[in-house]
């Protein structure tokens, strides 16, 4: 069983804002993979999905993004899962917009979900997938950048982004990262 995470904000005034990337690709798996309704669970909201007849779970933790390493740790646990099995989507500013970058490991690289992932699990040896939102503007706060929503122009490219990760993670559940890292971090 694989355990697919996606950060992002709850509530409405965060739908449609580039932090909120990585609920966005997990809607989406679970539109075409999901079985089962969403769940309260783990501080959070869990799906059960089938890709090409492998299980796995999403989980979008409901507990804010920079506070989302409780509920991920919560749900690998109880699950009994190797970190091998955990996949964690989320927005980078360091990507061109749009741009998908798998990892099998490695640091939080500036974005503080990712790092209160890895500080509860107390590990980096588990995957990750970023999508690119761009740096922002000079003039722009770096929170307020990923808190905003996308223009008109951005909304497109970040649609085709998301199909693409969702193609991407369900390559990931049954070929695995260095499958995914060959054929998805050379575009």
């Amino acid at each position: 069983m694989k355990l697919i995470v996606g950060l992002g904000n709850p509530g409405r005034r965060y739908v449609g804002t580039r932090h909120n990337v990585g609920w966005e690709v997990l809607a989406s798996l679970a539109d075409r993979f999901g079985v089962s309704s969403p769940q309260a669970k783990f501080q959070g909201e869990i799906v059960e999905a089938v890709v090409q007849g492998h299980k796995a779970l999403l989980l979008a933790p409901h507990t804010y993004m920079n506070c989302s390493g409780s509920s991920v740790r919560a749900a690998r646990d109880f699950y009994k899962l190797a970190d091998s099995a955990l996949v964690v989507v989320c927005d980078d500013i360091n990507l061109p917009l749009a741009k998908l970058r798998f990892r099998a490991r490695g640091s939080s690289g500036g974005q503080r979900g990712m790092e209160d992932v890895i500080r509860h699990l107390g590990t980096e040896e588990f995957t990750r997938l970023r999508i690119g939102i761009g740096a922002p503007p000079p003039q722009w706060d770096a929170a307020d950048y990923v808190l905003g929503k996308f223009t008109a122009e951005e909304r497109e490219q970040m649609d085709a982004a998301v199909a693409s990760a969702v193609a991407a993670l369900a390559e990931w559940v049954c070929q695995g990262v260095e499958y995914c890292m060959n054929r998805y971090n050379a575009n």
